[in-house]
């Protein structure tokens, strides 16, 4: 059979036909690239969408810890361990204190507390009825073989008096003497012509500014107690006081720059009547604390935050200055040429907030977060070290090169592991840049002895102010936040130096009109003043 052939016109032309093929496939390979950059651009909006639900999820579970949560920052019994004595510490190593079983630990029972035995008693004595004072077997009279004591603290409300001040007046009886009257000097006063005693205002001072009580709390206490005056008497007092105590404040100032280490800080307050300036905008008040000499914990209030005004605070300072990461403090450190150390209090404190935030499930040691608070633990128990065996300079620099920097290479290591790979928007990204950006200033602490690892002296200091805030909110004018700083730098100073602050402000508003030199002034700081008994 022969076999079958297509005729010409059926077989279709080579060239024309490849050309409409690959043009087929051209449109195709467009179509096909289309659809993968969509897919590209799609999946990539998908990762930025989900990257976004994640932060806005940890933004919402750092608002609920903020709103609802514990603010200590404390990690299991060994962290209390580093910042606190337990009582376990505290008790006599040849008696072993009962043990109290609580969740998660043993704890030492702790007795009562006795009561000072300089406080004032009254003994009330009770004896047996006469009838029971004989032996019912032989009828011989019992004998006193002792007494059983036991004591209770009795409060007596605070006692409101009034001094009266009579000048006697003399005059010559002959009517014509020219003398005139002759009347007794009044002694010199704090005060001239004030309502109050200075033992009234250091009460005042000292319920204010340490016992953060505000003045129309105190007004209604004292009216409670027959002393009826008005809020506006004690403000008025107050102002006048910080005014008065200028001069010590200007020598507290002279020892702070002469000292070799300080400590800066600073937080907000608000201010009603400012010139220039709305009710609403946020004042500040700075904190200088000397690290070493006199214990001087100075407060300057000012209605800005700028690099200008720490300039100005700070000028004439030597030596070191240990600070937060604010960038004012930076510039105070350039211009004076000192040595710039940062905190680790506030590097440890962004790695716990970002551990929060992390459900619990999640939170293992494999964590960076959490292994991050572990070494930061680690520098701390060499500080507790060294503050246990009571180091001096050198032995304490002797246990940071031995324990503190092996433990720094950990935490740089560790750092750079994860800088790159964590999103620099969370809170884990803000806490290693910001750990990545102090960095130089951190490490710095090993150097020398002298030299904390934090910035918590100063943020203790500035405690009571912060707390005294939550009660009073605002000052009134700029003269009664200046008198502010004034009477807190006096008051924060006397209980650096171990003394009472109503005690010192008492005899130092007694001896400050007396005053004439500046030797007499220097007797008077928190350091130097001898307090009556």
């Amino acid at each position: 059979m022969a076999a079958r052939v297509n005729s010409p016109a059926q077989i279709p032309s080579g060239a024309p036909f490849i050309a409409s093929l690959q043009a087929q496939i051209a449109h195709f390979e467009v179509q096909v690239a289309g659809l993968q950059s969509s897919l590209k651009t799609t999946s990539e909006s998908l990762k930025i969408v989900s990257v976004e639900r994640d932060l806005l999820r940890e933004r919402l579970r750092a608002f609920e810890r903020t709103l609802f949560a514990a603010r200590s920052e404390a990690r299991g019994t060994q962290q209390c361990d580093m910042f606190f004595n337990e009582a376990e510490t505290l008790a006599p190593l040849n008696e072993a204190p009962p043990k109290v079983r609580v969740p998660e630990h043993e704890r030492a029972k702790r007795g009562r507390k006795p009561l000072d035995s300089a406080l004032p008693r009254e003994v009330v004595r009770y004896e047996l009825p006469e009838a029971e004072r004989v032996c019912p077997h032989d009828g011989a009279a019992l004998k006193e073989i002792g007494v059983e004591v036991s004591e209770q603290l009795d409060i007596i409300p605070a006692q409101v008096r009034v001094i009266r001040h009579e000048r006697v007046k003399y005059a010559c009886p002959c009517p014509c003497c020219a003398l005139g009257v002759r009347t007794a000097a009044l002694p010199a006063k704090l005060l001239p012509k004030a309502l109050l005693t200075e033992g009234a205002l250091a009460w005042v001072i000292t319920a204010k500014y340490q016992d953060a009580l505000p003045l129309y709390r105190q007004a209604a206490i004292l009216g409670r107690c027959g002393g009826d005056i008005a809020r506006n008497t004690l403000a008025h007092n107050v102002v006048r006081v910080g005014v008065a105590v200028t001069p010590i404040i200007n020598l507290m100032r002279d020892h702070l720059l002469d000292a070799e280490l300080l400590h800066g800080d600073e937080t907000e307050v608000q201010v009603l009547k400012e010139a220039g300036r709305p009710a609403q905008r946020k004042s500040y008040l700075w904190l200088q604390m000397s690290g070493c000499g006199p214990p001087v914990r100075l407060f300057t209030y000012n209605p800005s935050r700028s690099a200008k005004i720490a300039l100005d605070l700070y000028a004439g300072v030597r030596g070191a200055l240990m600070s937060d990461g604010y960038e004012a403090y930076g510039s105070v450190a350039a211009a004076n040429v000192l040595t710039h150390l940062a905190c680790w209090a506030h590097v440890r404190r962004r790695f716990v907030e970002a551990e929060a935030v992390l459900p619990k499930a999640a939170r293992t040691a494999e964590q960076p977060a959490t292994q991050f608070i572990a070494l930061i633990a680690a520098l701390y128990a060499c500080e507790a070290q060294a503050n246990a065996l009571k180091a001096d300079i050198a032995e304490r620099q002797r246990l940071r090169q031995a324990h503190s920097v092996p433990v720094l290479k950990q935490i740089e290591a560790l750092l750079l592991a994860h800088l790159h790979s964590v999103l620099p928007q969370s809170l884990l990204g803000r806490a290693l840049h910001y750990l990545h950006g102090q960095w130089p200033k951190l490490v710095r602490y090993v150097d020398d002895g002298r030299y904390p690892i934090d910035n918590n002296a100063a943020e203790n200091a500035i405690r009571p102010f912060v707390v005294g805030r939550k009660n009073w909110l605002f000052s009134d004018s700029v003269g009664g936040a200046q008198a502010s700083a004034n009477l807190y730098s006096l008051i924060e100073t006397a209980k650096a130096c171990g003394i009472e602050p109503y005690r010192y402000l008492r005899q130092l508003f007694q001896a400050l009109p007396l005053a004439q030199s500046v030797d007499d002034y220097e007797a008077l700081l928190p350091w130097n003043i001898k307090l009556a008994p």
